[in-house]
């Protein structure tokens, strides 16, 4: 089963909607940016999916702490989404790896209603 999106509305931030991507397994691969509209959010959903597959969309990191990471980028080089950190530069690699392979898919759970 590939992985899916869930669009979630937080009513406590300034701008309310974001996305997650998650594998089939349920572990969190990327996390949007906060939108104000939900069509915003579902906006950025849709370049998470015609983003993903492209090796050249990724950009790896390295947090302050040491912590590999990586984030998602547009053709316009603006960030879609953002990973978690990871233990070590594979795991980071293996995360991307799940991103291209999950990224793409057309199942969004919406949990704003």
């Amino acid at each position: 089963m590939p992985g899916y999106y869930v669009l979630q509305k937080n009513p406590a931030a300034a701008q309310y909607y974001h996305f997650v991507l998650r594998a089939d397994n349920h572990e969190t691969i990327l996390t949007s940016e906060n939108y104000v509209t939900k069509q915003g959010a579902q906006t950025g959903i849709a370049s998470c999916q015609s983003n993903s597959p492209y090796e050249s969309r990724y950009e790896r990191r390295v947090s302050i702490a040491s912590q590999p990471y990586f984030v998602l980028k547009a053709l316009n080089n603006q960030i879609i989404g953002t990973s978690q950190m990871y233990s070590s530069s594979t795991a980071r690699d293996n995360g991307i790896a799940s991103c291209k392979a999950n990224g793409p898919t057309t199942r969004i759970i919406d949990m704003t209603a």
